[in-house]
């Protein structure tokens, strides 16, 4: 099994062959580099894994290895191994970007974990970075239905495949989940993409009315109707229709969808002439079909050919941060607006956030957080919380850890705001030794820079 790939730099001919063994044994392929230059020769914008390098070396050592490497590939994951010695000097590099430190003597374990993760961190990268290609070229599924979760690839495949089916389908999801935007695909890279595409929520038009929209109505068919209506069935012939919310739809009404179905012809309210119809049925549902009692089984077989099911986005948050960023660009870019940067500890509250109302939810907190430049994306999610004395606000549904590191960003980012980027300051404000608060301001992301001109 290969887990990634690892570029191992170590002036140490020992360390070099002892670290290599084991990390092949854990599963990664390894290329071994007894000098920096050596390794700077292997990487590109497509290298798949991860650099692991000695901090001290002859020639160039690992801080300039890993600023270089950096300054190529910006979102490459560094791991420094150093010396007791180096802890500081570790801690201002990952300040300046290094994913990890392993301090000597180390344990091969911890050291294998560590890779393990980054190498997943950059699959995730490189996965994000052909997303955002696709979705630059507007082309493909992957600009559709947006994501590098299992799920959410395994629904990209399951799209394509059921699309070239002239078969009916029903998607299970819940509210904001993207059912209608399945759907659209589903129609869309399928036979009858040349035609019509037709939603109806079934849901939101009152009972007195869906009949008429779904077949249409002769003039005079019933007061008020003064002139002939086209119906959606008749409307989506030769393509696609979207029954939305389909087990809100009246009894009555679906006796005469199944028939319908059976014998591909409509019959307009008024009208005894019966109109052929040839299109392709996708249902959306909420609730389960095939327990609800309000729903004819026989209807739910006749839709049952084949099924969807769309996670909930608490179980993908791994699609979050593309999906946000994706969402706040486009916003930004539609207004106007120079989008701020999403911070570290902004993704931790996104992706603890459990979103009841999915992906539509997520949406419309991207578009706030690009149109309002001060709003931080925690106040954007929780806007109703408890205010304690000391001003600080505090939000109780969240985790106890959460609420924590919540507290500790404002509070660091409130001191350094008030002494200007004066780190000396801040440490005799909060009481917190240098180690300490260098550790938190790496942990939340927190640049003093960003408050020396304030």
């Amino acid at each position: 099994m290969n887990r990634g790939q690892v570029i191992l730099v170590d002036d140490d001919p020992l360390i070099r062959q002892s670290t290599s063994q084991w990390l092949q044994m854990a599963g990664f392929e390894v290329i071994v580099c007894e000098r920096a230059a050596e390794a700077l020769a292997h990487l590109n914008e497509a290298f798949p894994g991860v650099l692991v390098s000695d901090v001290r070396m002859p020639e160039m050592d690992g801080l300039e290895l890993m600023m270089e490497a950096r300054h190529r590939i910006p979102e490459l994951p560094v791991i420094l191994i150093t010396g007791h010695g180096d802890v500081d000097m570790a801690i201002g590099a990952m300040r300046d970007g290094a994913y990890d430190f392993i301090e000597k003597p180390f344990i091969p374990e911890r050291l294998v974990e560590t890779i393990n993760r980054a190498c997943e961190k950059r699959r995730l990268v490189l996965e994000n970075l052909r997303l955002q290609q696709d979705l630059a070229s507007h082309s493909g599924i992957d600009s559709k239905i947006i994501g590098i979760s299992p799920a959410i690839q395994k629904m990209r495949q399951d799209i394509l495949k059921y699309a070239a089916l002239n078969t009916n389908v029903i998607i299970y999801g819940e509210t904001g989940s993207g059912k209608e935007l399945v759907a659209q695909c589903l129609h869309e890279f399928s036979p009858r993409s040349e035609c019509n595409f037709v939603p109806i929520n079934c849901g939101a038009i009152p009972e007195t009315l869906i009949e008429t929209e779904l077949f249409g109505h002769e003039a005079g068919a019933f007061t008020g109707a003064s002139k002939k209506r086209t119906g959606k069935f008749q409307h989506a012939d030769g393509g696609t229709l979207l029954l939305d919310e389909i087990e809100s739809m009246p009894a009555s009404l679906q006796v005469k969808i199944l028939r319908s179905l059976q014998e591909g012809v409509i019959e307009p309210l008024g009208s005894n002439k019966q109109i052929p119809v040839d299109l392709r049925i996708v249902a959306a549902s909420k609730a389960d079909l095939s327990v609800e009692e309000s729903f004819r089984q026989d209807l739910y077989y006749r839709l049952n050919v084949s099924c969807l099911y769309l996670s909930p986005l608490r179980e993908r948050t791994e699609d979050i941060p593309l999906l946000f960023e994706y969402y706040a660009a486009q916003s930004a870019a539609q207004h106007g607006r120079e989008l701020r940067r999403v911070t570290r500890q902004d993704m931790t509250n996104l992706q603890q956030y459990a979103w009841p109302g999915n992906v539509r939810e997520l949406k419309n907190i991207a578009v706030r957080y690009a149109l309002d430049g001060s709003l931080p994306v925690v106040d954007l999610l929780y806007p109703e919380t408890i205010e304690p004395v000391g001003g600080a606000q505090i939000d109780t549904s969240l985790s106890l850890g959460a609420q924590v590191a919540n507290f500790e960003y404002k509070v660091i980012c409130e001191a350094l705001r008030q002494h200007r980027g004066n780190i000396k300051a801040v440490m005799e404000m909060l009481d917190l030794p240098r180690r300490t608060l260098n550790q938190k301001m790496v942990k939340y992301q927190i640049e003093r820079t960003d408050y020396i001109d304030e």
